[in-house]
């Protein structure tokens, strides 16, 4: 799995990049069987976002994985950089679970 990251209105520093990637490449043991070809793109997409009605820096993380058959998308919206990375991993787990319970089912 290859964590394609971009980054909109943020730097990302190491130690943040450092996180991202212990975070979210152990769940490339959910799709490892699906790689057959090459590897599989994680594309990221990293932000700083404004909201008129909040206060203070917003962090927004999307992750979005095309798996054979099916688009696997997540996204977070939250005031830490680290509880929105530990949401949209959350929700890719519970995806690639569910996608690997419906197509890998035997008679």
């Amino acid at each position: 799995m290859i964590l394609e990251i971009k980054q909109t209105g943020v730097r990302l520093s190491p130690s943040l990049s450092a996180l991202l990637q212990s975070r979210l490449l152990p769940l490339s043991r959910f799709v490892k069987r699906y790689e057959k070809q090459g590897e599989l793109k994680v594309f990221i997409e990293i932000a700083k976002t404004t909201k008129h009605h909040q206060k203070g820096n917003i962090f927004y993380v999307e992750a979005t994985v095309q798996l054979p058959k099916k688009l696997v998308r997540a996204d977070a919206t939250d005031a830490s950089f680290r509880t929105a990375i530990d949401t949209v991993r959350d929700i890719l787990k519970r995806e690639f679970v569910q996608y690997k319970e419906t197509h890998d089912w035997k008679l």
